[in-house]
């Protein structure tokens, strides 16, 4: 299996970041110790703090790998834009967060792009991308 994960805003920041709300480990740290568990897929990373280049990589990637695993940020709550790319590709996206946004701030309670996707996962830190990955293996038995 070959998955992409898009990380959008300020998750370049994390382990820096707010580490009470987003704990203190680095993304990268992350990836590597979830690529060492799983090592029969591919996982690919890419992150950017602007909405255009999200959606070119979901345009990009989004008819060739077995799922998109997408924490937009706080563009989840605001683009258009990155629905209509989930809705245009043929490859299955899920929806991630690190935080519950259920528990935080009103306006983190809606997704513009939730809709789009085939599910959501949140609030069980890093582990919500293991969770996403987890998901699309089985989803793709």
């Amino acid at each position: 299996m070959r998955i992409q994960i898009i990380n959008g805003p300020n998750i370049n920041l994390l382990g820096k970041r707010e580490p009470s709300i987003y704990g203190s480990v680095t993304f990268e740290d992350y990836l590597a110790g979830l690529r060492g568990k799983y090592p029969d897929m591919q996982i690919d990373y890419f992150q950017s703090n602007i909405e255009g280049k999200l959606i070119d990589k979901i345009q990009q990637v989004g008819f060739d790998v077995d799922g998109i695993i997408l924490n937009a940020g706080a563009y989840t709550h605001t683009s258009i834009a990155l629905q209509d790319a989930i809705r245009s590709v043929t490859s299955p996206v899920i929806e991630v967060h690190i935080s519950n946004v259920h528990a935080r701030e009103a306006f983190r309670h809606v997704s513009m792009i939730a809709c789009a996707c085939k599910g959501v996962v949140c609030g069980f830190g890093l582990n919500s991308y293991r969770l996403a990955l987890e998901a699309l293996q089985d989803n793709n038995k």
